[in-house]
């Protein structure tokens, strides 16, 4: 039974607070329109709060009626860099910013959950809401818990969701372990010998080695990860060359890395610098390789995993819990939070896509996504089954 009703006075408001945030989207470490009215709606319903943690960043604190263990919750504000395409009332009013990926409805969800709860604090314990700027690739959380979060607030768990367009609305998914994938930047610089376009007998060309080595690299996957195993490599910017008739002296690659475990990473890494090394000096040139670590994998801790199936059956029931899916590739910064504490991350049904109903919705990250409104008192029951569930 859903603790928030449909079409109910407190449904309502959440539509209107998330249109307005969707209608004014901020960008990583920017949110500050969307902080200070999260702030204003948690201060008129007289809720404690923390400010400034990762510049924008928001703990609101309710404590039940007794004492108890302390958990957190957490969702993400920022929007994305690109230009919205839909044209209902509530799009974006900033020009390449927009809200795709659903941290509107995210923040949304969690706001209705603490004004409830401020109103029905009969749990014994604290709950400390997270609202986390800067996860569309800035690192929020990782900043969060390098400025102290879980010293000056801490928890016992930490527990986060996302909205799962292709996932029917009414379901959520609930993964033992690990739900979303570690996520690396790739760079490799080939430098051969430059000159004319016409005589490539006097160049070494960083152009024709670098095609072979991203053909190359795409052995790796296959033949060095054991297959019980997952990783993808993907070579997604090529940089080189300046005019149509000039050999260029190197050629600039960039790609991403995406795995759960640390140990498939690195033998990864080691065999993309190989493979690049071992061609480009076969062909005299010389290759250099990198990587930058952005999100590490994220990995729920199997009990609480275990506690937010159970409380997101006591709200839907157990046949709209699944509990087999497959992790995603996608990256989460919640992951930061996770390695810090104890925890687990679901995702709820946004809706399914339009391959699967024609008058569904659209992908993460697409031009005409939109959160869907009617899983708001879902997604806010989901947290307040979830708190009065492990604070009895």
């Amino acid at each position: 039974m859903s603790e928030i009703k449909h079409n109910s006075k407190l449904h309502e408001e959440m539509v209107e607070w998330r249109h307005h945030i969707h209608k004014h989207p901020e960008l990583s470490f920017k949110e500050d329109m969307t902080s200070d009215y999260i702030a204003s709606v948690l201060e008129s319903n007289n809720i404690e709060m923390h400010r400034g943690l990762a510049v924008t960043g928001i703990v609101a604190t309710i404590h039940g009626t007794k004492k108890g263990k302390v958990i957190g919750l957490r969702a993400d504000m920022d929007a994305l860099p690109i230009q919205e395409r839909n044209e209902f009332s509530h799009k974006s009013v900033h020009d390449g910013k927009m809200h795709a990926c659903g941290h509107d409805g995210h923040s949304t969800m969690l706001l209705g959950a603490a004004v409830y709860l401020k109103q029905n604090n009969n749990f014994a314990g604290t709950v400390h809401f997270i609202f986390q700027p800067a996860e569309e690739g800035g690192g929020g959380g990782r900043v969060m818990v390098e400025e102290g979060i879980f010293e000056k607030f801490p928890c016992e768990a930490v527990y986060g969701m996302h909205n799962w367009p292709g996932l029917a609305e009414g379901h959520f998914a609930v993964h033992d372990t690990a739900v979303m994938a570690a996520n690396e930047t790739l760079k490799i610089t080939i430098k051969g010998k430059g000159g004319h376009a016409a005589m490539p007998d006097q160049c070494v060309d960083p152009i024709m080695i670098g095609a072979q080595v991203i053909s190359a690299i795409q052995s790796v996957v296959s033949r060095s990860v054991a297959p019980l195993d997952s990783a993808v490599v993907s070579i997604t910017m090529v940089d080189a060359g300046f005019v149509s008739n000039v050999i260029p002296n190197e050629m600039n690659l960039t790609g991403s890395l995406r795995y759960f475990r640390s140990e498939v990473g690195n033998e990864v890494k080691e065999k993309i610098k190989n493979i690049s090394k071992g061609i480009s000096e076969s062909m005299g040139a010389t290759a250099s390789f990198s990587s930058v670590p952005n999100y590490p994998a994220t990995v729920n801790t199997p009990k609480h995993a275990q506690l937010c199936a159970q409380a997101a059956e006591t709200l839907v029931g157990k046949d709209n819990v699944l509990r087999n899916e497959k992790p995603s590739m996608g990256s989460e910064d919640f992951s930061f939070l996770l390695n810090a504490s104890e925890g687990a991350y679901i995702w709820i049904g946004n809706g399914l896509v339009p391959e699967d109903s024609p008058e569904g919705g659209c992908m993460l990250h697409n031009t005409q996504y939109d959160f869907n409104d009617e899983i708001l008192p879902i997604g806010s029951s989901y947290w307040v089954k979830l708190v009065r569930s492990i604070l009895t």
